[in-house]
């Protein structure tokens, strides 16, 4: 099969001094699905922009090498050419949707400009074809989502937006660079299965970038690893998983998800009470601004958290996880019981919670949108050490080093900025911050989504090692089955914001009681590692 994609010799530089991408060269034929794989700051995400010219050529340049889509060089091409091939002939879902997508403009409106630019879609034909693209990716009741602003969606329905966008006009090239990072398990399976049937039906070649070895081994084609910049191994996925040659590709592969854990057992009552939490949200005022209508988010959820414990809560996108996590924390209004060591803490005004906030600390979702892009990566994680410490600066500055070595972070970039990082030295950060006040409780939501597998193990390392240490707890949410296993003793899952099923984690994956629990467990995509004799 012909190429459509060759990349050869290509090299990629900033400011004309340091090299990100060394001599890389890879093709994708038609019809084909190739995975970049590797940790980091490797140089996937920017070999992809590459191919489409997004990187600031103020400060990017070319070396040397080639980008030759169907033959053309993208390299020499002009602007005016590149526009008429980007959402057209090759279309890209982003890595991070939340910084994506325009904060100003209706799902509707951003889907539909694509349709108007490349084939002149508009009206009523366009709006039918954006429903029917949010149908594909598996949006319930796609029209009543058309008027929604990106805030007013979860992280995987706004990555479902991203794909529906890609996959608008049909591309002949679709870049897939974390496509299912934000997506759980059921509707990850979905989009993949998604992707695979219209790459048939329209010979559409991919070029998937993701840190899960587990979507790689199922549905790609053949495999490119990158290192440093540079490609060390390249061959069909099957070949390339039970034989790989190089000693980076093996480091790759075995770094799964660490065993379950062991759970000590604690005596006494529970570090937290949550008991009956409701949320509601209105969705529409009457002409008097009277509240009319509601979203019951949370309903009647009850748990107990130990000290010491991890409680891992799943469920599809929308399910109401995350809004759990920020109740907890009165970021969200809600009502029920919530107590922390006793203490009632669920009816206090924000100003008498504020000193409850050092002891339970949140890492969000979105690492690049959490972090200020006008603070050093010191000033991000002292920040809350300003605030709740009464320490000398000298003592705050120690910390922070401290925290940034226990994620695996070099103490040295703490003068830089957010946007200097990758997206998994982001996540780094965002963790730094929480772990920096040593909390009692800490609420993870999708902290490893970012990251690729070898930084997931060691954060998953790490965050077991430090609640030993300390008698920490977590509250992990994640759409991750794996990391989810690996991190929580007691699991709780969520289906419309309501509790399906609740008790041992260990218990839940190895005989779930409910058809739901059943039907994530099944969706799920487990990577075995191929033992060798």
């Amino acid at each position: 099969m012909a190429n459509l994609l060759e990349i050869s010799n290509l090299s990629i530089s900033f400011d004309h001094s340091e090299v990100v991408v060394d001599q890389l060269s890879i093709n994708v034929r038609q019809g084909e699905t190739l995975a970049l794989v590797g940790e980091s700051g490797s140089g996937k995400s920017v070999s992809a922009l590459s191919i489409l010219r997004l990187l600031d050529e103020r400060h990017a340049s070319y070396p040397s090498g080639q980008i030759l889509f169907n033959g053309e060089d993208m390299l020499k091409a002009t602007e005016r050419r590149l526009r008429q091939i980007r959402g057209h002939h090759i279309s890209m879902i982003f890595q991070e949707p939340m910084t994506s997508l325009n904060p100003l403009h209706t799902v509707e409106k951003q889907i539909t400009e694509t349709l108007s630019l490349h084939k002149g879609m508009r009206g009523p034909q366009a709006r039918q074809r954006c429903i029917e693209l949010l149908e594909l990716v598996g949006i319930p009741e796609p029209a009543t989502r058309l008027g929604s602003y990106p805030h007013q969606l979860s992280g995987g329905q706004k990555q479902r937006v991203m794909i529906a966008m890609a996959l608008a006009n049909e591309p002949d090239l679709l870049i897939a660079d974390e496509p299912t990072t934000a997506l759980d398990v059921t509707v990850q399976r979905q989009v993949l299965e998604l992707l695979r049937e219209l790459q048939g039906k329209m010979g559409m070649a991919i070029l998937l970038i993701t840190h899960d070895l587990s979507i790689v081994h199922r549905y790609a084609d053949s495999v490119a690893v990158m290192e440093r910049g540079k490609l060390v191994e390249e061959g069909p996925t099957a070949e390339l998983f039970s034989a790989p040659r190089h000693p980076y590709t093996r480091r790759l592969l075995d770094a799964e998800p660490p065993a379950a854990p062991v759970m000590q057992v604690q005596s006494g009552a529970p570090l937290m009470e949550i008991d009956k939490l409701n949320v509601r949200f209105i969705t529409s005022k009457s002409l008097f601004g009277r509240s009319s209508k509601f979203y019951h988010a949370v309903q009647d959820v009850s748990f107990t958290l130990a000290r010491g414990e991890t409680l891992g809560i799943v469920g599809e996108s929308g399910s109401g996880k995350t809004t759990i996590g920020h109740a907890l924390l009165k970021l969200t209004a809600a009502t029920g019981v919530i107590r922390l060591d006793g203490e009632d803490i669920g009816n206090l005004d924000q100003k008498r919670f504020r000193p409850y906030r050092s002891r339970i600390q949140i890492v969000f979702q979105d690492p690049f949108g959490s972090l200020s892009p006008r603070m050093s990566v010191a000033e991000i994680v002292r920040e809350g050490l300003e605030i709740h410490s009464p320490d000398s600066p000298e003592a705050h500055e120690g910390k922070v080093i401290k925290a940034l070595t226990d994620v695996g972070l070099d103490p040295e970039a703490r003068h830089r900025y957010p946007h200097e990082f990758s997206g998994g030295q982001r996540q780094r950060i965002a963790i730094a911050r929480a772990l920096v006040l040593q909390p009692e409780v800490i609420i993870l939501d999708e902290p490893t989504s970012a990251l690729d597998r070898t930084v997931q193990k060691q954060v998953i390392t790490l965050l077991r090692d430090i609640q030993a240490r300390y008698q920490l707890s977590y509250i992990f949410i994640s759409h991750d089955l794996s990391v989810v296993r690996a991190l929580s003793h007691k699991l709780l899952v969520l289906q419309q914001g309501k509790v399906v099923e609740y008790g041992d984690a260990a218990e839940l994956f190895r005989a779930p009681q409910q058809a739901y629990t059943r039907e994530l467990l099944s969706a799920a995509l487990f990577y075995q590692k191929p033992t060798t004799n």
